[in-house]
């Protein structure tokens, strides 16, 4: 399976005007009975072990600027990440924090047999300085991320 990044769509850019990064990566798997939340879990849910440390760094370093590290109890949330809605062809998940805001869209569409298209959609707004300095320096781990995270959904 090969992952490619793809334009986001108007709607989901529209998430969170204005905004200042978004991006887009997709796949097709076969497997027929693939919906959003079962692929939102599989990318998200499990993240390999090298990225558990990359998060727990970044929390460690960015605490004492007064960032969310870690998400409120009684929150849903798939992996790392707060559910904002969930039906059978997207989940969008995300938080507002004060230096910026961001939404991850999974979506998952039919293409016929047992194939699914599966994106991946990231969209940020920063609120100030600090966001933007803070998405600089973390969007080169996002984009190696991300296509990593999505092959995770062709496994069961």
């Amino acid at each position: 399976m090969h992952v490619q990044s793809v334009p986001v769509d108007s709607a989901t850019r529209a998430l969170l005007p204005p905004t200042r990064m978004c991006d887009a990566y997709r796949m097709v798997v076969n497997d027929g009975a693939l919906d959003a939340p079962t692929a939102a879990y599989r990318i998200f849910g499990h993240a390999p072990r090298w990225i558990r440390v990359f998060m727990a760094l970044r929390n460690h370093l960015v605490a004492p600027l007064g960032l969310k590290t870690r998400v409120e109890d009684g929150v849903r949330r798939i992996g790392y990440f707060p559910v904002i809605s969930e039906t059978p062809e997207r989940v969008l998940l995300g938080l507002d924090d004060k230096h910026l805001d961001f939404r991850i869209a999974v979506d998952v569409v039919p293409l016929g047999g047992a194939q699914r298209q599966v994106t991946a959609t990231t969209v940020v707004r920063t609120h100030n300085l600090l966001g933007r300095i803070y998405l600089l320096i973390v969007l080169p781990f996002h984009r190696a991320m991300v296509p990593i995270l999505l092959t995770q959904a062709v496994q069961a």
